[in-house]
């Protein structure tokens, strides 16, 4: 049978709403309420270029913590065109987040009291989050803010309620701003344009998913799209909302039935896919001032969950052109622009290579590992032996040349433990330096037994406070006690040219096998990515992840959700298991040791992405650090061009996938912790 018009169903749908009476705007709820005085929120509920009239729109003062209710602060009903008044009590309480919540299916007359979800709603809820502005602007609330409130707030979201605390639960508002403009259901400016917009297939992605709830607001494609979306286990999401979020949840779920209701919708949004994704999952990228990401290494947030980000080169677009040791630290704000005064110089920095970290202070600690490109004629080798440190507002606490205590050489993995001890892996003299309470004056060189410790690369610290170091070329890991003994070496379980490490809240400590990474720790300065025994589509042969035990046993190796060649790797606050790959352009997500984080029906060890691709995005090149924020969004470095030229092979963006993870407290400082 020929489906309707949509514009013809939405009136359909309107028409049948018309005979409900009309409900007036409020402010009640459990607990206390902070007037701020009286507002009026306007705007217009909207289906592609369709007005939705006689929709039911609820503002909601989000919760301040995770699980928690959103407080209805009024409500009203939209006229037949879609415009609609909400008046409401402003809170005072700063950081407030405001959301709506439009409603075109309601059958119980608006009715809601004590902060639940109304009883008998349709399937068509629609969302935006709101702007924070001293006085409200008329917003447009459509598919397409639906998707990016549904991503940005995914881990923050049941029901009708968002809530969650202080910075995860504001900065992931930010960032549905970063996807969809409120105030006019269109795109974002950041989504719109480079990096992001035609140069990468997140524009298009967005768009598809933004059609795929529109099928259903037309009455077309409920049915089929709630069981798609259904989780894993779970029940069926009831309206679109809900399932918007259920799929950001679990991206790689039905990736290719769910691309056919994005076809049979049609195109009411576009740019719109052309064929199936992998998964699907949003991945912006952010180049902060557009002119200082040359070669990022790694990434480490703050409290605020700002991005403090190391560079291996100065910045300079020409691949062409020779460029020397970055000497700028990065800090973005948690929607990927500079923070105040950034970025940041000084203090020895130079050529950073993978270790940053912030410390119980707040202080920042980078190592100097003294990147350049070929033809750059600086000391490379007295550039390379430093750690610098800054302040939380960016200034150099560390001298010209950087503290060079300890006997520093070519320092990769940089780490700060629970009582401020900074711990350094130098790959130049395959020792560790340990600077206790970071305190440069004490430092102390650290040399395990000749042969168990060759070009280590990264440092890990675990529950009890025992420092883990990646042996890049013994295929071992070198466990240290907290006060910097060398303990144990640990081999076998799969572990092949380990880079990264990552502990968990168990205790546990996993390892990124590259399989055949070889650092540069001394020579070339930028020697040529590793290309013999990796596949064009597989990856390296042996690429794996190894879980080393408390006490030292190893798993066997874990090879499936698109590992390609190991890089970087991090926990989130559900122990899940995040790798970036040096090649491939894909991020893996594997189940940890706490199986009941996981989808059910997964081990540890086991694909949570999906197993032959991960999650794949053209935004992404080679890519070493990656890390997880307070929001849930995961963040990767792209660190080299895809085919590097040695006089600059630097990547130039950080690449954020939107609200995949469960989010982590930060800064993170010892093993992860959930954010509440």
């Amino acid at each position: 049978m020929r489906r309707p018009p949509r514009r013809s169903a939405v009136l359909l749908l309107g028409a049948l709403l018309a005979a409900l009476p009309a409900a007036t705007s409020f402010a009640d709820g459990e607990g206390p309420v902070h007037h701020g005085g009286p507002s009026r929120q306007q705007g217009v509920v909207t289906s592609a270029d369709a007005a939705v009239p006689f929709a039911w729109v609820t503002l909601y003062q989000a919760g301040d913590r995770r699980g928690g209710e959103a407080r209805p602060l009024g409500r009203a009903r939209a006229d037949g065109e879609g415009r609609f008044t909400v008046e409401y009590e402003r809170p005072k309480a700063p950081g407030t987040v405001l959301y709506l919540i439009a409603d075109a299916g309601r059958q119980d007359g608006g009715k809601q009291g004590g902060g639940k979800e109304a009883r008998g709603h349709g399937p068509v809820r629609l969302a935006a989050v709101l702007l924070p502005e001293a006085q409200p602007t008329p917003v447009t609330v459509n598919e397409r803010t639906t998707v990016a409130a549904a991503y940005a707030m995914a881990r923050f979201t049941h029901g009708p309620h968002i809530a969650g605390g202080h910075p995860g639960l504001q900065n992931a508002a930010g960032t549905s701003h970063n996807l969809a403009d409120v105030k006019t259901g269109k795109v974002s400016a950041v989504l719109d344009a480079p990096p992001n917009g035609a140069e990468t297939s997140t524009l298009r992605a967005f768009n598809s998913l933004a059609n795929i709830l529109a099928g259903c607001v037309a009455g077309e494609t409920c049915e089929e799209l709630f069981q798609l979306a259904t989780p894993a286990g779970g029940d069926a999401p009831r309206d679109t909302f809900q399932a918007a979020v259920d799929i950001a949840h679990a991206p790689g779920r039905n990736a290719t039935a769910l691309y056919g209701l994005s076809e049979l919708a049609g195109s009411s949004y576009e740019p719109h896919l052309t064929s199936p994704p992998d998964a699907w999952t949003l991945a912006l990228r952010y180049v902060g001032n557009g002119h200082e990401l040359d070669g990022p290494g790694n990434v480490a947030f703050d409290a605020d969950g700002n991005a403090w980000i190391i560079n291996n080169y100065h910045y300079n677009r020409d691949p062409l052109i020779t460029v020397c040791g970055g000497e700028q630290l990065t800090k973005l704000t948690p929607t990927g622009g500079d923070a105040p005064g950034a970025p940041f110089r000084g203090g020895g920095l130079y050529g950073a290579g993978y270790g940053v970290t912030l410390d119980p202070k707040g202080h920042v600690w980078v190592g100097n590992f003294g990147f350049q490109g070929r033809g750059c004629t600086y000391d490379q080798d007295f550039l390379s032996r430093s750690v610098s440190q800054f302040r939380e507002d960016g200034t150099a606490l560390s001298p010209t040349v950087g503290w060079r205590q300890g006997d520093i050489s070519r320092p990769m993995g940089t780490v700060s433990d629970r009582k401020g001890n900074i711990w350094v892996a130098n790959c130049g003299n395959n020792t560790v330096t340990r600077i206790p309470d970071g305190r440069p004056k004490r430092a102390r060189n650290i040399t395990p037994p000749e042969g168990t410790l060759v070009k280590p690369f990264s440092i890990a610290i675990d529950t009890r406070g025992r420092a883990w170091v990646s042996s890049n070329r013994t295929d071992s890991v070198l466990m240290l006690s907290p006060d910097g003994q060398p303990r144990r070496s640990v081999s076998g379980g799969g572990i092949s040219a380990p880079m990264g490490l990552a502990s968990d809240s168990l205790g546990n400590v996993w390892v990124a096998n590259s399989a055949l990474a070889d650092p540069p720790c001394s020579g070339t300065p930028s020697p040529l990515p590793p290309t013999d025994g990796v596949d064009p589509v597989e990856g390296a042969a042996d690429a794996s992840v190894t879980l080393i035990r408390p006490d030292g046993s190893t798993s066997r190796p874990f090879e499936d959700g698109g590992l390609f060649l190991p890089w970087g790797i991090a926990v989130d606050g559900n122990d899940t298991v995040w790798v970036a790959n040096f090649g491939g352009q894909r991020v893996a997500q594997l189940c940890g040791a706490r199986p009941e984080g996981c989808p059910p029906g997964l081990r540890t060890g086991q694909p949570i992405s999906p197993a032959d691709t991960g999650y794949t995005s053209d935004g992404l090149s080679r890519n070493t650090g990656l890390q997880i924020d307070p929001s849930g969004n995961v963040w990767v470095v792209n660190n080299w061009e895809t085919v590097p030229l040695q006089t600059n092979p630097g990547g130039h963006e950080v690449v954020v996938f939107v609200g995949i993870a469960e989010p982590v407290r930060t800064p993170l400082i010892g093993t992860p912790r959930s954010v509440s």
